[in-house]
């Protein structure tokens, strides 16, 4: 599986705090036996005044550590699932992309849907979300990025298996190129 790790070199130059001192700080805590809403509850206690959105950071550093001591696979939910994401921006306006991308995957038979897909817009973005067939779920975020150019990025989650990201991944980028 080629799917990446958390970056812990990110993780040390936002923090100010080497990853092997946060490993060994955890170590210390018993966070091996600790779940991963514990793990990050004290993490942000201890990163509140340190970083901006230490929440953010607390999830972060507990997702590292969970791939670190093998509790957690890259790209493996809490659920013990799998998620996958791709990007692209893309030239229109975000009513535009929403619309083309409903008409795309409304062609598309490698996409089998539960139910019908849902899309809402607020000032800034517009979503389309599809509950599929085998239980994961997809959800497209579209944002103006400016001067008649969007971002969209796909989302994937519930995957069953670490084997499901590649193919997805690929099939979701080749989808976004059809934009």
């Amino acid at each position: 599986m080629s799917t990446r790790g958390t970056s812990t070199r990110g993780i040390a130059e936002a923090t100010g705090i080497p990853w092997e001192t946060w490993t060994a700080r955890l170590d210390a805590l018993g966070a091996r036996r600790m779940g991963h809403a514990q793990i990050a509850r004290h993490l942000t206690e201890q990163l509140t005044g340190v970083v901006a959105n230490p929440e953010w950071w607390a999830q972060s550093v507990t997702v590292a550590y969970e791939q670190h001591i093998g509790a957690r696979r890259p790209g493996q939910a809490g659920d013990g699932r799998f998620n996958v994401s791709a990007g692209r921006t893309v030239d229109g306006t975000a009513d535009d992309l929403l619309a083309r991308w409903g008409a795309l995957m409304a062609g598309e038979p490698g996409v089998a849907c539960a139910d019908p897909p849902s899309t809402s817009a607020t000032e800034k973005w517009r979503y389309w979300r599809a509950r599929l067939a085998d239980g994961s779920r997809v959800s497209v975020n579209i944002t103006t990025k400016g001067a008649g150019r969007c971002t969209v990025a796909v989302a994937h989650a519930g995957l069953a298996s670490p084997e499901d990201v590649e193919p997805w991944r690929a099939f979701w980028k080749e989808r976004l190129r059809g934009l």
